[in-house]
């Protein structure tokens, strides 16, 4: 696919458009991708950063007598929700999502949060009008959205389900594998998510960044291939030698750029969390980014079953 002019606006089927937002970066490809959905009372989907140049695409983005009704978010970072309360201002839309920067963390992450770290890119202040609850249906002239929980990426992520279509926000994208980093990312969950989303007969998949994901049965598949493949990797990594965090990032993510590599550590936390959590490893002296990791146990091959390319965490 060819990379997208921001604001400028684009139609990918009928009912369907698609705004880039100005931050490229890294960790988000082009922008963040901003949907609008429906004719005359619209949906916007992931209103993006708070940018000025954003807000007036959106704008103008609209037809004459469209107005913005609902704004989705479907999480709480700042490269998806900041401009969501402006725009809302200014349309008097209603903004919806799963809850708060908090909501839908696991027990797990919450009862280590201050020993964790994390919070990168976290949209503390974000508060929507009102809560979605999972299999909640949001309805509007001509379209429907289903509201599906996929904690893993961000607690209170919620991808959005429009008839076979899925607004996949950050927990499935084509161009890189998602950033799980704890306490607001729980590598568990992540996984349980992808399971939860490959149940179902989609045909196209519209992310936060990137081009649209036009086979989502073989990418959730490959995702979660890569992260069984991530896991041994650690497994065998400890099996061969007890290690601190930053020396095991050094050995697991050796063929990621070394700039990468706090970003990958913190996927590598979110994956030895769930081991641990698992009973598969331990840490000493107890979980945390300082501990020092290692087997809990022999494991049978060192391999734990579970029932243009961007970084690949």
């Amino acid at each position: 696919m060819e990379r997208p002019e921001p604001g400028r606006c684009v139609t990918l089927e009928p009912g369907l458009r698609r705004v880039l937002a100005p931050n490229p970066s890294p960790m988000t490809h082009w922008g963040t991708n901003s949907y609008i959905l429906g004719e005359g009372e619209v949906a916007l989907i992931d209103p993006g950063p708070d940018h000025a140049a954003h807000r007036e695409a959106l704008l103008a983005a609209l037809a004459p007598g469209e107005r913005i009704t609902t704004i989705f978010v479907t999480h709480a970072h700042r490269d998806h929700s900041p401009l969501a309360r402006p725009l809302a201002t200014l349309t008097g839309a209603e903004i919806l999502a799963f809850g708060t920067a908090v909501a839908g963390r696991s027990p797990l992450m919450s009862a280590f949060a201050g020993e964790l770290g994390g919070g990168e890119g976290v949209d503390d202040g974000f508060v929507p009008d009102r809560c979605l609850g999972d299999g909640e249906r949001i309805a509007g002239p001509g379209w429907e959205i289903e509201a599906i929980h996929t904690p893993g990426h961000f607690g209170n992520h919620l991808c959005l389900a429009w008839g076979d279509r899925c607004f996949s926000g950050d927990h499935v994208m084509g161009w890189a594998t998602s950033l799980v980093s704890p306490p607001d990312g729980d590598m568990g969950a992540y996984l349980s998510s992808l399971d939860r989303l490959g149940a179902r007969p989609w045909r196209i998949f519209h992310p936060g960044h990137g081009a649209p994901v036009t086979r989502p049965a073989d990418r959730i598949a490959w995702l979660a291939a890569h992260r069984r493949e991530r896991e041994a990797s650690i497994l065998r990594e400890l099996s061969a030698e007890a290690a601190h965090l930053s020396a095991l990032t050094a050995r697991v993510y050796r063929d990621t750029p070394p700039a990468l590599h706090p970003q990958a550590s913190r996927n590598l936390l979110a994956h030895l969390l769930d081991l641990w959590h698992r009973g598969l490893v331990v840490a000493t002296p107890g979980p945390s980014p300082e501990a020092v990791f290692a087997i809990a146990g022999p494991l049978a091959g060192g391999v734990v079953a579970r029932s243009d390319r961007g970084p690949s965490f």
